[in-house]
């Protein structure tokens, strides 16, 4: 059966290690495009930091964001679908990290709030594209619910704050890293497989029809979803483990290579 979908994570999968698009990269997607295919983004960031990347590509169609907490029309910007995270949950989580003294971002309203900015919010900033609001300790009672949270943290750290969230929480929350340093936290039912079902719904695509591309854990579910999927060559085991393929890495135009040899015709 022919790909007539293609999702695609944003970091470290369609961006190169210096957060760019390759040309080989940008080619290959527009003649997917050009043969009748859909081509969208399917990222753990939030839509203001995704959307450049998809004007850049030219992609008129709705994208995912937030690990699958919102889906977005590019052009209209039309929310096709939106799950935040349960308030007093994420009040809970909240009040945890304040208590422990760990690091936590929260994201609401397309806006990034964090208690005061320091290097991990700069490097993220820069990294993301965006810019941060220092709030204090408001950060811990949110006006309404957030879309999602960020934890930053050193690898080491990351493992024991990932345990205590999911041990405390259970099935509460969405709990997964989308690198060694981020551990994302989300609704209970939001991943970007279901945001991808979702999605192929919407467009009447067979789930059998889609190429899910990615290197994280919170590819995963989408590389479970999807008719074919493809770990990037950087990717974790769990995720090279779970793919129908594994092409190169992201700064070697891997996604370029998926698309060439499993969608164009």
């Amino acid at each position: 059966m022919s790909i007539r979908l293609v999702a695609v994570d944003l970091d470290d999968t369609l961006l190169d290690n210096n957060t760019a698009v390759s040309l080989r990269t940008r080619q290959a997607i527009q003649t997917a495009i050009e043969q009748g295919v859909t081509v969208t983004v399917a990222t753990g960031r939030m839509y203001p930091s995704a959307l450049p990347y998809a004007r850049q590509l030219k992609l008129d169609v709705p994208i995912i964001t937030y690990n699958g907490a919102m889906i977005t029309a590019c052009l209209s910007e039309k929310r096709l679908y939106y799950r935040p995270l349960d308030y007093a949950v994420a009040c809970q989580v909240l009040e945890l990290f304040r208590e422990r003294g760990w690091y936590i971002q929260s994201y609401v309203n397309d806006v990034l709030y964090v208690r005061e900015k320091n290097d991990r919010t700069r490097r993220y900033e820069k990294a993301a594209g965006v810019t941060a609001r220092e709030i204090g300790d408001k950060l811990y009672r949110p006006p309404v619910a957030p879309t999602k949270m960020l934890v930053i943290a050193e690898p080491e750290r990351l493992d024991e704050i990932r345990e205590t969230v999911k041990s405390m929480f259970g099935e509460r929350l969405y709990v997964a890293n989308s690198k060694s340093i981020y551990l994302e936290i989300a609704h209970s039912t939001v991943n970007k497989g279901r945001a991808l079902a979702f999605l192929t719904d919407q467009l009447h695509i067979n789930r059998q029809e889609v190429m899910a591309v990615g290197d994280s854990i919170n590819d995963l579910d989408m590389i479970e979803y999807a008719g074919w999927g493809v770990a990037m060559g950087n990717g974790a085991d769990a995720v090279k483990e779970a793919a129908q393929a594994v092409t190169l890495r992201n700064d070697e135009d891997g996604v370029a290579a998926a698309i060439e040899k499993y969608v164009l015709r």
